[in-house]
């Protein structure tokens, strides 16, 4: 049975371990533990600099983490990784523009930007990559659509 939220839910703590429905604006400060799947309409996503996320996040909408994550990452959209975040995750997004820590794999429909703050450790695969001066990018690029990169066997 899905846990359906009409109006605006702000509160402290807060657990579900099924299904939420928002149908409003959902509003968290500090501890969310979520066991089951989210959906509504959102316009976007942000993890702020003191979240700390183990799970695997999907998402229509852009995506901007400025804290810790770990676990899976897919978006449609565009994610943006702030200077502080430290991801460990496999990324599969629209674009991407990295300017912090990212350890695992990026795979993009449009484009990846590292930043000159940024370090990845992990490949990327993208139609376009650009890496400014003074990023750290210790991986594999293959450039070209996900599809394609797949095709190609590993050397």
């Amino acid at each position: 049975m899905a846990r359906k939220i009409d109006e605006s839910h702000e509160t402290s703590d807060y657990m579900s371990d099924r299904e939420t429905v928002s149908a409003g604006k959902l509003h968290f400060e500090g501890t969310v533990e979520l066991g089951g799947t989210v959906t509504g309409q959102m316009l976007g996503i942000l993890f702020g600099p003191e979240s700390d996320v183990n799970g695997r996040l999907r998402f229509g909408g852009p995506v901007q983490i400025d804290g810790t994550f770990r676990g899976a990452i897919t978006t449609d959209d565009a994610l943006l990784v702030g200077e502080h975040a430290k991801i460990d995750a496999d990324i599969t997004c629209g674009a991407a523009t990295i300017h912090g820590t990212v350890t695992g794999n990026i795979t993009a429909k449009d484009a990846v930007a590292l930043e000159p703050t940024s370090h990845v450790k992990g490949d990327v695969t993208a139609p376009a990559l650009s890496v400014a001066k003074g990023a750290t990018f210790d991986g594999l690029s293959r450039m070209g659509t996900a599809s394609s990169a797949k095709k190609r066997p590993n050397r």
